[in-house]
């Protein structure tokens, strides 16, 4: 092969990974779930999703029903929101997402849930071109989102949210969890409140990325009661044998460490618990 061929295969394998063709996607039927990878394009298949059953999500009954209603109202194939689960950290926003496609797909069987990362948003209009007009229904789903300085990559959440001219495929919902309710930190919006020339619509655009999303959950810190409620549960269900005077001694103490109390920090706790106890998890 002479030098010029050579170069041009070089040229030709370049063009090929920026530009990557199409990929032919898989039947669904291997999996409940999968996540989205880039370079190349594909869908994983998750043999086993990492999860726990919904009745173990304590403290948070109203945004678990809401989010089911509307989970379940999508898989039959009716009107549904996109949602943002948003508020404090390891209050079970994640969990309930992956709990709440397990209990919808008691009832209503072929709801797909795939999980995309922040940072491959940009590649999301080419994942909904895998999807679209697929006989399947489709749950997008992306944990921790939010967007700091100079981030554009909310710029193509637009195309899930709104769908620009083709509009979002009927067959696909994005669901969304946040520390930040408006996915942006707040002193990012007051720099551009107080240096902009027409302060409301410097951030109008980011901040009413938040207002697309037509539901939004709220998750709060919880109380000791719900804290120790949470731990009863997780060791009931696990036959972890514990007197109440006991846990609540020790699970006071370790949120005392932990300086913090949440759903993760009670599971961290239970973790524990089972190790010392000799009860595998």
């Amino acid at each position: 092969m002479g030098q010029k061929a050579r170069a041009l295969e070089r040229i030709a394998d370049a063009l090929e990974r920026m530009n990557p063709a199409p990929i032919a996607a898989p039947d669904f039927s291997d999996a409940e779930a999968y996540v989205w990878h880039v370079s190349p394009d594909r869908l994983e298949p998750v043999a086993a999703v990492n999860r726990i059953d919904i009745s173990l999500l304590v403290g948070i009954d109203r945004s678990r029903d809401t989010l089911l209603t509307n989970t379940l109202q999508f898989a039959k194939g009716m009107p549904a929101n996109n949602v943002l689960l948003w508020g404090a950290r390891g209050m079970g926003k994640s969990s309930l997402v992956k709990s709440a496609h397990a209990e919808v797909l008691k009832q209503v069987p072929g709801l797909v849930l795939i999980e995309i990362q922040r940072e491959d948003l940009p590649t999301i209009g080419r994942l909904l071109n895998l999807l679209r007009d697929r006989s399947k229904r489709f749950l997008l789903f992306c944990d921790d989102l939010s967007f700091d300085h100079d981030d554009s990559h909310y710029k193509s959440l637009k195309a899930v949210l709104d769908g620009g001219i083709e509009g979002r495929p009927e067959n696909v919902l994005f669901y969304a969890t946040s520390n930040r309710r408006h996915l942006m930190p707040r002193d990012m919006i007051e720099n551009e409140r107080s240096t902009a020339i027409n302060p409301s619509e410097a951030v109008e655009e980011k901040v009413s990325l938040s207002d697309r999303f037509g539901l939004w959950l709220g998750f709060h810190p919880c109380d000791q009661d719900e804290y120790l409620a949470m731990i009863r549960g997780y060791c009931d269900a696990l036959s972890i044998e514990i007197s109440d005077e006991d846990m609540r001694a020790e699970a006071i103490e370790w949120q005392q460490t932990r300086g913090s109390r949440s759903g993760r920090v009670a599971w961290q706790y239970v973790t524990d618990l089972a190790g010392r106890r000799g009860v595998k998890l």
